[in-house]
């Protein structure tokens, strides 16, 4: 035998074994011999029960999500056969390293190198689904400062079972995309561009919002305040105030350009402010089966359903 897409050799053990289980269950599996050398030679193991329990272990501790379901053992005189079948929940990756290409390995020839994003995300997408709320984030060093703010501001608790109920931790305890919407590290933004005049030219301020969706929803809301002129005028006795626009309007806006956008595309929302009007620009378009004229009889399908939910349960959104 040689090494070859399938086949790996290991004289003992090494801590780069778990790398190649990894690599396998992320590809189409294969057959690690531990106790040959890299022509396939015998290469006796100096303690062959320690030697395996060294080898779950790491296995066990430093992969997710668990792997080791899809790895089987067997040992004879000439060493430790470990049998790697390819993983129904890829990409599995180093703890310690998170998902990304220095903590994902896959099968390339006859050696396992890092997986590239793209290759990352394709994996994600084909185990966890088109839906990009639901699917595992890449960053899973979350915090939640400006989301545990807003529950509690709310009156509503905020704790890892509620993650768990909402769909901020998956069925496989690693944070969602949702949860990376909602979390601190937030990649995506709302910029804002107020223009002079009623066309698109010189510029009178421009603003990025990023952070948490809870942080941009209440900045973006401040920032339009700020902007929403109020007037007064007088009708006999009465002196009435008005603003240039409803602040219920506004707020309507803001809130369905941030719940109901596609996130799978990288661009920010766009809110384009001139003298006679305001733009907002969201991502995403109708949802499949939809019509323009199905929205002016009442029918709704919210994008994501799970982000709405959260908007729903903390009273921002209406059913």
């Amino acid at each position: 035998m040689r090494e070859k897409n399938n086949i790996e050799f290991k004289r003992e053990y090494t801590a780069d074994i778990k790398k190649e289980v990894m690599a396998f269950a992320n590809s189409s599996g294969g057959v690690i011999y531990v106790g040959r050398d890299d022509n396939g030679n015998n290469f006796p193991l100096s303690d062959m029960d320690e030697t395996l329990t060294q080898i779950t272990n790491s296995i066990r501790d430093s992969l997710l999500p668990d792997v080791t379901m899809f790895v089987k053992y067997d040992t004879d005189e000439s060493g430790i056969t470990i049998t790697v079948r390819e993983g129904t929940h890829k990409p599995y990756f180093l703890q310690e390293k998170g998902l990304k290409p220095s903590g994902v390995y896959v099968r390339q020839g006859a050696s396992s190198v890092p997986a590239s994003f793209e290759q990352i995300r394709e994996m994600i997408k084909l185990s966890d689904g088109d839906k990009f709320e639901t699917a595992r984030s890449l960053n899973q060093d979350l915090t939640f400062r400006e989301a545990t703010g807003e529950f509690n501001r709310c009156g509503v608790s905020f704790g890892e079972s509620q993650m768990q109920t909402l769909g901020i931790i998956g069925t496989d305890g690693l944070y969602t995309n949702l949860g990376l919407l909602l979390s601190d590290q937030c990649v995506h933004t709302i910029k804002f561009a107020v223009f002079n005049g009623t066309k698109k030219g010189e510029f009178r301020t421009r603003k990025e919002i990023e952070g948490s969706l809870f942080r941009q929803m209440r900045s973006a809301f401040d920032f339009l305040n700020l902007s929403n002129n109020l007037a007064a005028a007088v009708s006999g006795l009465d002196r009435m105030e008005q603003h240039d626009y409803p602040e219920i309007a506004v707020r309507e806006a803001i809130l369905n350009a941030i719940v109901h956008r596609d996130y799978s595309f990288s661009g920010s929302i766009i809110v384009n402010l001139y003298d006679d009007r305001i733009e907002f620009v969201s991502l995403g378009g109708l949802m499949p089966g939809l019509r323009a004229e199905d929205l002016f009889v009442g029918v709704s399908q919210p994008r994501n359903e799970k982000l709405a939910n959260v908007f729903y349960r903390l009273k921002h959104i209406e059913a």
